[in-house]
């Protein structure tokens, strides 16, 4: 909890604050990377980077963070830390970095505000930065004993041992233990990161959902032709390939019992909802569930096959599609859309895809009376969705 004295500072400041943060982070990321340019190279996604998604992910985390500090200091953020913790697990961040990051941070709120930023300032957004790094810390400290491995010491090498395209741009990969041992058990709509050495030297790492169920032979992953890594993945990653690969994290994990479920999807955000769907396959569910995809078209649906089929096998399960463009009559055309579609009470539901196409199923999920606890998403990429 944030100490009476540092609150009031930060109450009185959040607004001048909060207002810099977009430009006191693009500062810290630009000093943080001339002095250490390692970790652009072999630790953040450059590609965000150029893009300013991961800088502006970062001011909404801080400023949601404090806000929730001075506004209701009786909830903990639980949801949005969990996400970060799982994704600093997944990168192998240890608790050294917290240390070059504050230090850089700080540098960059004092370039920005100058003056403004007196000792009590300094103290008292000291206090936030810490509080939220002690919080990190203590999650994914837990992440890495849960997972076996010591912090940072995520990487494991794994050998490609089948190629299956999906879709127009979409590749499946299977891969195992390149030394034989049996794959690290996950919770089905995980994921995993993957780092790989690209042309230029520069080691960049990318996460990618599991899109077989705990227990399948191996691991699974499905790769949209879309960035540079994915791009290598698509024209390099062969047969007898040898990629390293993290443990598998994520907090969008498939909630056992038998409360129905909504699973919708668009896009590649399909890959965790086959994951969920063959567990519940191989683990001969009788659960209610609603199953909602869109796409671009037919052609570009990655694992289509598998969802039908999947869908096909469980006894109270239903499946509903979109489509751009070349709808079949069987389905729809244009976007998802949650309004009218029949949806049983009681429900958990799970999102994944585009951010519009989350924002705008939760919000109608919303409407519907579903609370908001019972909604879960998974973000590809940056958290964008508290940034804004």
């Amino acid at each position: 909890m944030l100490s009476p004295q540092s609150t009031e500072v930060v109450r009185a400041t959040l607004p001048a604050v909060g207002g810099a943060l977009g430009e006191i982070t693009a500062r810290f990321y630009a000093g943080m990377f001339a002095a250490h340019p390692e970790l652009e190279r072999d630790l953040f996604n450059r590609g965000n980077q150029a893009a300013g998604a991961q800088r502006r992910a970062l001011a909404g985390a801080i400023a949601a963070y404090a806000t929730m500090l001075v506004e209701h200091p009786e909830v903990r953020p639980g949801a949005m830390l969990a996400r970060i913790a799982h994704k600093h697990v997944s990168l192998g961040v240890t608790e050294d970095q917290y240390k070059i990051v504050h230090q850089y941070l700080f540098a960059a709120i004092v370039d920005v505000l100058g003056e403004a930023v007196t000792p009590e300032v300094a103290a008292a957004w000291d206090e936030v930065y810490w509080l939220m790094a002690g919080e990190l810390i203590a999650l994914e400290t837990r992440l890495y004993d849960a997972s076996g491995a010591l912090p940072g010491a995520i990487w494991t090498d794994y050998v490609v041992t089948s190629r299956t395209p999906q879709g127009s741009s979409a590749l499946a990969l299977t891969l195992r233990p390149a030394d034989g041992s049996p794959a690290p058990a996950f919770a089905p709509g995980q994921y995993v990161s993957v780092a790989v050495h690209l042309p230029d030297g520069a080691r960049q790492i990318r996460q990618y959902s599991l899109s077989a169920a705990p227990g399948a032979e191996g691991y699974r992953i499905t790769v949209k032709r879309d960035g540079e890594v994915s791009q290598w993945l698509h024209s390099d990653a062969r047969v007898g390939t040898v990629l390293a690969l993290s443990r598998p994290c994520g907090d969008l994990t498939l909630a056992e019992g038998e409360e129905p479920l909504l699973l919708a999807s668009a896009g590649i955000g399909v890959t965790p909802m086959v994951g969920m769907l063959d567990h519940l396959v191989r683990t001969g569910a009788t659960r209610p569930t609603t199953v909602v995809h869109g796409d671009r078209s037919p052609a570009d649906h990655a694992h289509a096959a598998d969802l039908t089929t999947l869908v096909a096998r469980l006894p109270a399960a239903e499946l509903h599609r979109w489509y751009e463009t070349d709808a079949p009559t069987t389905d729809r055309t244009g976007y998802v859309d949650l309004t009218d579609l029949p949806l049983p009470e009681g429900l958990r539901a799970y999102l994944c895809g585009p951010l519009p196409f989350m924002r705008a199923a939760r919000a109608t999920l919303l409407a519907r009376g579903i609370p908001s606890g019972r909604i879960h998403y998974e973000v590809f990429g940056p958290d964008l969705w508290i940034a804004g």
